[in-house]
């Protein structure tokens, strides 16, 4: 069977009071068109037709795939007629698959049962809250009749709770007959796609249905509570999948992915975590809660404690991360190395078991393995004009506070002493030390209590 396959992207949606088309509104970080459009992928079709408004070049930039045929829809007048305009040359003899830019959470596995009923099939499903979605008239048989759309239908049709789900599927040539004899004579003056249908039974031909295994998959989002039902319903899909790996989740409704995840064995993520890009957690991984990861890559073990955020980090097996810390693009954390609480590192590699526990920047940095950073280090990069490397060699040592002006080494070994300000290279084995002197002024009083004598010993 050669599928070919048609996803209606036209809709204008108004109500989202968006910039962007309302298909390009992200669910999960991925356009709810690239949903569709992958999970249409997966079917294998020999064609992957997307109709689009008038206005197409979003669209066009956002997907710029080339197995995509790219249809124009100059003036909205329907389903039908956004249908006819796909199939304009077409093979009759191929199989057609109509499907909503609009609808994200379709499955393929849903699709391909479809696709095994006779010609023609229509996903339908049955809602406790069907709204204004078409209704599915059926027979004292159960046999199928029509879609009303609910603009059209009575107060008794209103009353079904079996909705069309606007998902169809029958062959190009069918298609290519009925299209043409459509008529725009209902409540909205347009081309209704399910129209089709009632004039296959004309034909005698019987209309197959499939209900959808679950209300989630024919979710439209056509407004922000739409689309924000329909994110909530996509992350807790994802949760739940986690959760039959055997991933450990404090509250599977407090996890956001928005993009891709790999999980090893034993993973455990607490409450309010947000995953973006692509993300790898290695066997035995622990996320605290309130942390962010974008395009992180974990290695066996890793810990990440509370209120952390990570870009573009790739940290190896047994490190310890947090909390509060930023590791930001850039940063190689090798095994065991120890990042604590507010502690920054950008484009910087830290050494094994190497140890950076508080209140410290590091920036354009190499630090070798088992050395120690004290607290409130900073590396100054920035000369104002370009950013400079910083090196620290193995089992240095770098005390509290201590400035270190880039572009500086300081060898395998050495010492700098808390409180300096380093601008020049510190050999192997050497202290360094940069300070003013200190002055103890006996006597000396306070402007508050200067000229009111000195305050009584006790």
């Amino acid at each position: 069977m050669s599928l070919e396959v048609i996803i209606l992207a036209a809709g204008q949606g108004t109500r989202m009071q968006a910039e962007l088309p309302k298909v390009l509104l992200p669910v999960g970080g991925k356009p709810m068109l690239q949903h569709v459009v992958d999970t249409a992928r997966a079917l294998q079709p020999a064609g992957l037709h997307v109709v689009a408004g008038a206005d197409a070049g979003p669209l066009r930039a956002a997907l710029p795939q080339a197995d995509l045929n790219w249809v124009v829809q100059e003036r909205q007048q329907g389903t039908g007629h956004a249908v006819g305009l796909a199939l304009a040359g077409l093979d009759p003899q191929h199989e057609a698959l109509v499907l909503y830019g609009d609808v994200p959470l379709i499955e393929a596995d849903s699709l391909r049962e479809l696709l095994a009923l006779p010609r023609p099939a229509l996903l339908t499903a049955v809602l406790a809250n069907p709204g204004r979605l078409g209704r599915v008239v059926r027979g004292p048989e159960r046999e199928f009749l029509q879609v009303v759309e609910y603009a059209d239908a009575s107060e008794q049709q209103r009353q079904i709770t079996e909705i069309n789900s606007g998902v169809l599927a029958a062959g190009v040539g069918q298609l290519q007959s009925w299209l043409p004899r459509l008529s725009r004579d209902n409540r909205q003056g347009e081309y209704y796609l399910p129209d089709v249908l009632a004039l296959a039974r004309q034909e005698g031909l019987a209309v197959h249905t499939l209900a959808a295994a679950t209300e989630r998959e024919v979710l439209g989002a056509n407004d922000r509570a739409e689309l924000h039902q329909v994110e909530r319903e996509y992350q807790y899909r994802l949760a739940s999948a986690l959760l039959e790996q055997g991933v450990g989740l404090a509250d599977a409704r407090r996890l956001d992915v928005r993009g891709s995840l790999r999980v090893g064995s034993g993973v455990f993520i607490d409450a309010n975590v947000l995953l973006e890009g692509e993300v790898v957690l290695g066997d035995g991984v622990r996320i605290g809660p309130n942390c962010v990861l974008r395009n992180v890559q974990l290695g066996e073990g890793v810990q990440v404690l509370a209120f952390s955020h990570l870009e573009d980090t790739r940290a190896a097996a047994g490190c310890e991360i947090g909390p509060y810390a930023r590791l930001r693009p850039g940063t190689r954390l090798a095994a065991q190395a120890s990042i604590g609480n507010f502690v920054e590192v950008t484009r910087s590699d830290i050494g094994q078991g190497t140890k950076v526990r508080h209140l410290t920047y590091l920036g354009d940095s190499e630090v070798g393995a088992e050395a120690n950073i004290g607290a409130g280090t900073i590396t100054c990069n920035y000369d104002g004009a370009s950013k400079q490397k910083t090196r620290i060699g193995r089992a240095a040592f770098v005390g509290s506070n201590a400035t270190l002006i880039a572009p500086l080494e300081v060898a395998p070994g050495a010492f700098v002493g808390a409180g300096s300000t380093i601008s020049k290279d510190v050999g192997e084995d050497e202290l360094a030390v940069s300070r003013p002197r200190q002055r103890n002024l006996r006597g000396w009083q306070s402007p508050a209590t200067r000229g009111k004598g000195k305050p009584a010993r006790e």
